[in-house]
């Protein structure tokens, strides 16, 4: 039972990164969704694309294979794709989608097992936590690009700049009603 309740509290906030992003991603044009600040930089598509590769391959028979799969092409991930935005939403989706279906079949003794990962064995809440570090950070990524792209027709993921005090009042309002 207390092994439920953890893989429940990992799928909300995983779900709360998924949302972020998409929320992020929503606001961008097609071609801004291929847009690098630099060289350098991936582009939001680059980081769905890497997103979705990366889920796939960690959460598929996640208890009994390397997460690393060997039908993964990881570098490829970090190229500009060639996807239009439905391809590429529906590969997001369908990692996604990998993910949560796998969360949803974990038992409390799955809790206590060892995955490999990269041919490095660790416990299974270690797994979770590693996968949304680093999807969060990801999502962040995500949205410091689409903020810098949408300048100051940003539309705001949190609370808006000197809006505390006010989302804190009616936040407090909404629970007393």
């Amino acid at each position: 039972m207390a092994g439920r309740l953890v893989v429940d509290a990992f799928a909300r906030e995983f779900q709360k990164t998924r949302q972020l992003s998409e929320r992020a991603i929503a606001q961008l044009s097609d071609a801004q969704l291929h847009t690098r600040l630099d060289a350098e930089a991936n582009s939001v598509a680059m980081l769905m694309q890497h997103m979705a590769g990366n889920m796939r391959s960690r959460w598929t028979d996640f208890l009994t294979t390397d997460g690393e799969k060997p039908w993964r092409q990881r570098d490829a991930e970090f190229e500009p794709p060639v996807l239009t935005r439905d391809a590429l939403m529906a590969s997001w989706q369908s990692g996604w989608q990998t993910l949560f279906d796998t969360l949803a079949t974990l038992t409390d003794d799955d809790l206590t097992r060892t995955v490999t990962i990269r041919g490095e064995g660790q416990p299974v809440l270690a797994a979770l936590t590693r996968q949304l570090a680093h999807y969060a950070g990801h999502a962040y990524q995500i949205v410091l690009v689409a903020k810098h792209l949408k300048g100051d027709a940003w539309d705001v993921l949190s609370i808006a700049r000197g809006q505390s005090a006010a989302y804190t009042a009616a936040t407090k309002a909404s629970a007393g009603a």
